[in-house]
């Protein structure tokens, strides 16, 4: 536990942010289940629609510092082949 004034204020903050980006980590991890199970299913036009759904998703992950731009271009690029494939 932190002593320092500044050291509490930081965990305090810290924590906040946590939860707040949660939401947002969360909600792009379930766009990207949702394209993986429609791929499983093997039903190409539901996994072609939940990708242009959870496309937005990835990026404003990025945008707002949950991932990183290259680990949401792989994302969106292993999706987009493995649809293109079924």
């Amino acid at each position: 536990m932190p002593n320092i004034k500044s050291a509490k204020k930081r965990v305090r903050l810290s924590e906040e942010r946590r939860v707040h980006k949660k939401h947002y980590t969360t909600t792009m991890r379930t766009q990207i289940k949702r394209v993986v199970t429609a791929i499983e299913a093997g039903d190409k036009a539901a996994a072609s629609e939940a990708y242009t759904a959870a496309v937005p998703s990835i990026d404003s992950g990025v945008s707002k510092g949950l991932i990183h731009k290259n680990k949401a271009a792989r994302h969106k690029s292993r999706l987009n082949s493995r649809i293109r494939a079924l």
